[in-house]
């Protein structure tokens, strides 16, 4: 390990976008990315089950610099690993990246405004490195523990029961009868994957999801591409779809059942009125949880077809020939995937220690949604529940950049944002709010709160471009300090 001024944590979308936004702006400082795993891709290296997708368009997934020249804006999750090897080669950034190396802990010490982290390596032993800058892009869910349901009496089934996270590269699912518990985006895409590559698959969810149905190809931004330069055609897409997604998010909240009864009335229109009343009517309002998107309307064809059948009902128990409902029916299979969602992880799991006193992240309050008050020389990448991820991850690039050289302008070897009695909210905000889908809800309690003004994590682009994008660096909040001043 070596001693460089910033250290990226993640080698995945967020990483790869921190690297290229600081070797453009900030040639001048040295830079590292830490990789746990022994490939760059993140998320897209990591799930290999089929039919692994992405559930937003690639013009707004993709990066703000780099523009998605394929005709699929629904793009598989090789295209996208495809897409951002590009990128790191055209960048230069493979000799930085250092792999297999996972950050365990991260000591502050404001006397020498150094960052001491403690890096485990695939012999077992600990090396320790020092920076001036942390950029933790490791993502918000646990890597090696996916959530665990409780579902009962797993060790009874002869079958094999595997979790997406871990798709084992030696299952063959052609001709065979998968149960798929989950009603997520992971079970919207494996099920009709498999079903459309020969297997009969059953889907179980507890309680109903939104989907909505619409084309992999974006027509408009294929003839753009055709008519005018790729950059040009790129950015007027991403400002279409970007768009796009902010309308439909705020007419969710201020007109629920207008948009319920269009993504209904679409359901219908392919299923039925029976199935869809009791399939794929929740009980909630549109985006009070992530919206579930059906390319061509993949999943209504295998439902349509007979590949794939839904149950929408309780789960008792695992049984040794398949899944039995709260019913007592049993589902035969010879393989149930346990969709059953993700284990979200704060700051990627790293202890942090801001000179001697270890940090409890959720006692602090959080600067613009990437920093966090107490903690100095530390942004965190959080994207959108409501949108791309990658909209915020180049923001927060951005803005890193910004402050980077503009403490370098002033003389200033570190910031702390720091937050006033006056801005001590009565009743602190969740980081997220509004949004009671599970994961979220069995993490809140680990995040950082919100307050007003910059201490906030808006969740809205047009908000945070003003914010984070246009506002001045410098502002009340931030304390701006240096080793010789100290």
């Amino acid at each position: 390990m070596d001693n460089v001024d910033i250290v990226i944590v993640g080698a995945g979308i967020s990483g790869v976008s921190a690297a290229v936004h600081l070797k453009k702006k900030c040639p001048q400082k040295t830079i590292r990315i830490l990789e746990a795993r022994d490939s760059l891709g993140g998320t897209w290296d990591l799930f290999r089950y089929p039919g692994i997708r992405s559930d937003s368009d690639m013009h707004t997934l993709g990066f703000s610099f780099k523009p998605w020249r394929e005709a699929k804006s629904i793009a598989d999750g090789p295209s996208i690993l495809k897409y951002v090897n590009e990128t790191v080669e055209e960048h230069g950034l493979l000799d930085l990246i250092k792999f297999n190396c996972r950050l365990k802990k991260a000591e502050w010490e404001s006397a020498t405004a150094r960052w001491t982290i403690e890096v485990d390596s695939p012999d077992g032993a600990s090396k320790i490195a020092t920076c001036n800058f942390l950029m933790m892009c490791g993502g918000y869910y646990d890597y090696e523990n996916p959530h665990d349901p409780g579902l009962k009496n797993t060790d009874l089934f002869e079958g094999r029961i595997i979790h997406p996270q871990f798709w084992p590269s030696d299952f063959e699912h052609k001709g065979k009868k998968i149960v798929v518990i989950g009603s997520g985006a992971t079970a919207m895409t494996l099920g009709p994957a498999m079903a459309d590559s020969g297997a009969k698959v059953t889907m179980v969810q507890r309680s109903p999801t939104y989907v909505a149905s619409r084309p992999d190809q974006d027509k408009i931004a294929n003839f753009l591409r055709k008519i005018l330069p790729a950059p040009i055609a790129y950015s007027i897409t991403r400002f279409k779809n970007t768009r796009y997604q902010e309308y439909l998010y705020k007419q969710s909240r201020k007109a629920p059942k207008v948009l319920k009864k269009i993504l209904l009335d679409s359901v219908r229109k392919h299923l039925g009125v029976e199935m869809t009343q009791k399939h794929f009517t929740p009980s909630y309002n549109p985006w009070d949880q992530r919206l579930c998107l059906i390319p061509n309307g993949d999943l209504f064809r295998a439902i349509k077809r007979g590949g794939l059948e839904i149950r929408t009902e309780e789960i008792d128990s695992f049984v040794e020939n398949g899944l039995k409902l709260s019913s007592g029916e049993v589902l035969p299979a010879d393989a149930i995937v346990t969709a059953t969602g993700l284990r979200m992880k704060v700051l990627c799991g790293v202890e942090v220690i801001v000179d001697k006193s270890k940090i409890d992240l959720s006692e602090s309050y959080t600067y613009k949604g990437l920093m966090f008050s107490k903690i100095p020389n530390l942004i965190q990448t959080f994207g959108y529940i409501n949108a791309s991820w990658t909209l915020r991850a180049d923001l927060t690039s951005e803005y890193a950049c910004r402050l980077i050289n503009h403490m370098e302008s002033v003389g200033a070897d570190f910031v702390i944002p720091t937050l006033s009695q006056e801005d001590l909210p009565e009743v602190p905000r969740d980081w997220i709010e509004d949004f009671p889908s599970g994961y979220m809800k069995r993490a809140m309690h680990l995040f950082p709160k919100q307050g007003s003004g910059p201490w906030q994590n808006t969740q809205d682009f047009s908000k945070d471009k003003k914010m984070i994008r246009r506002s001045p660096v410098q502002d009340s909040a931030l304390i701006f300090s240096s080793v010789s001043a100290g």
